[in-house]
């Protein structure tokens, strides 16, 4: 066989073998020319073969980088080698539909100045770098800026990150933590049994726990109630198992809550003493002022005609007290029951508890009281409800200053609550006292011209708010009030204010 016969099976071969070749190949001479490229070249930039060998190597890379690759390429073609040029910067192809990619090229010199160049699309690689960066970017900035002590441990317990607020509440350096046993820091201050238990035994059975509350006295730091969540991130084997623990320093919050309990059992200790306080006192006025209103009630019956006009005057305006002081007595155990008893709500029809109401009020003739019609059933404590209705109505009737009064009651449904409203044609209220009236022993008349306690609508504002409601009033001096309520469709268990 010739020389030139071997030159042409060496050839014949080299261009089976890069038609074969499932990564792109190129042969440039020493000036750049190209002088093959494969099946795959073709595929990878989009040109024919024929399109090829009329380009230079520069043609299939952007513009910007052609200067440079230019005189990288001299340089190569002074000192050939086998070596890759994808750490190199500006290593980016160019397809012929003008779109780029990120490339590795290996170059191998040939005969005669000519290079055998192998080109790797590694886009995907690039893009799955940079959202591996961007992945760990994010998770640092996480770490970072997490409220709570974070701690990584590895297999052999030993800490391989941490973030500034685990190193600011425990006292930590990075020196002092990272690549030592988590158990071993700062004067074994993590060497608690629970905790031992709850990494060796609790974690890997359950691969996560939540809220574990330790309480310790930590070495240099003094006692801690900490938060622990504990997450076991599985690895490919379990020596690259990673536990990652989360710590929250409740101390401050565990002192809080002692405290409130603290006040709520003060609270509740002096909500009894006044109870007991107004049972008492009520019950020691009681006593007398019957006996009062008993003597006086005999001298009216009795000693009539020995009395002139002042003196009758005198002993009817004594009665009048006597008996409104029990009633303000009557009014003050009312208030001070609400909250303390409940019923439990059932369903109340209120065209019957209204017609109910008004019956006992019993209205002056020259009174209208217009129910509306189709009032819903509603859930809630009845005797509440009766209640509220009552003290309402009854203001209404008591202060109504026109020759035909008028009172209207009505319901409208405002999805999760029901709104009551009482309006009526009376003397109005003026805006200044409108928070005033609801406060107890609160009357705008004097009581000697309306008899009124000032406690109806104090108890009204409880109940309704004790149930979860609001009450209002609007009103137009001279023109009559309405007064407004609202309770929801669902009845707390425990209505605000009750302590349990």
């Amino acid at each position: 066989m010739t020389i030139g016969t071997q030159d042409i099976l060496i050839k014949h071969n080299a261009r089976w073998l890069m038609d074969i070749a499932a990564d792109a190949m190129l042969i440039a001479d020493a000036d750049g020319h190209i002088l093959m490229a494969n099946p795959a070249a073709e595929r990878l930039f989009g040109y024919t073969r024929d399109e090829f060998t009329t380009f230079t190597v520069e043609d299939l890379i952007p513009q910007r980088f052609r200067a440079s690759h230019s005189d990288k390429r001299a340089d190569y073609v002074k000192q050939p080698s086998n070596r890759t040029m994808g750490t190199e910067p500006g290593i980016v192809g160019f397809r012929q539909d003008g779109g780029e990619f990120a490339a590795d090229v290996s170059l191998s010199p040939l005969e005669e100045g000519q290079v055998l160049a192998t080109v790797y699309n590694i886009t995907r690689h690039k893009q799955a770098e940079l959202a591996l960066v961007a992945a760990r970017e994010l998770a640092e900035s996480i770490v970072t800026t997490i409220q709570e002590a974070l701690v990584v441990l590895d297999a052999d317990d030993r800490v391989i990150s941490a973030n500034r607020v685990f190193y600011r509440v425990f006292r930590l350096t990075e020196e002092e933590t990272l690549g030592q046993v988590f158990f071993e820091l700062h004067q074994r201050q993590w060497d608690i049994p629970e905790l031992r238990q709850l990494l060796a035994e609790v974690l890997p059975q359950q691969r996560k726990v939540d809220a574990f509350e330790l309480q310790h006295k930590f070495p240099g730091i003094g006692s801690r109630t900490v938060l622990i969540s504990a997450r076991l991130i599985e690895g490919a084997s379990n020596r690259s198992a990673l536990t990652v623990l989360t710590l929250l320093n409740i101390t401050g919050r565990k002192r809080l809550e002692a405290e409130q309990a603290r006040m709520i059992h003060e609270l509740k200790s002096v909500n009894e003493e006044l109870t007991n306080f107004a049972y008492v006192v009520s019950h020691d006025l009681k006593a007398p002022l019957r006996a009062i209103g008993s003597l006086a009630d005999w001298i009216a019956a009795d000693q009539q005609d020995r009395l002139d006009a002042e003196g009758q005057e005198h002993l009817r305006l004594l009665i009048q007290r006597v008996r409104r002081m029990d009633a303000l007595i009557d009014g003050v155990l009312r208030y001070s029951r609400i909250g303390r008893i409940h019923e439990a709500a059932v369903e109340v029809d209120l065209n019957e508890v209204l017609h109910e109401v008004i019956d006992s009020l019993a209205p002056p003739a020259h009174i209208a009281v217009r129910i509306a019609a189709g009032l819903p059933s509603i859930w809630v404590e009845k005797t509440a409800v009766q209640q509220v209705l009552q003290n309402l109505i009854a203001n209404a009737i008591r202060y109504l200053d026109k020759p035909q009064g008028r009172i209207e009651i009505d319901c409208a449904d405002q999805g999760e609550s029901w709104r009551f409203n009482v309006a009526d044609n009376g003397p109005g209220i003026e805006a200044r006292h409108f928070e005033r009236i609801f406060q107890l022993f609160q009357t705008l008349n004097s009581r000697d011209r309306v008899e009124s306690t000032g406690v109806g609508l104090a108890i009204v504002k409880k109940i309704v708010e004790q149930h979860g409601g609001l009450v209002w009033v609007e009103s137009v001096p001279g023109q009559g009030s309405t007064f407004f309520f609202t309770l929801p469709k669902t009845i707390p268990k425990t209505p605000k204010g009750e302590a349990k």
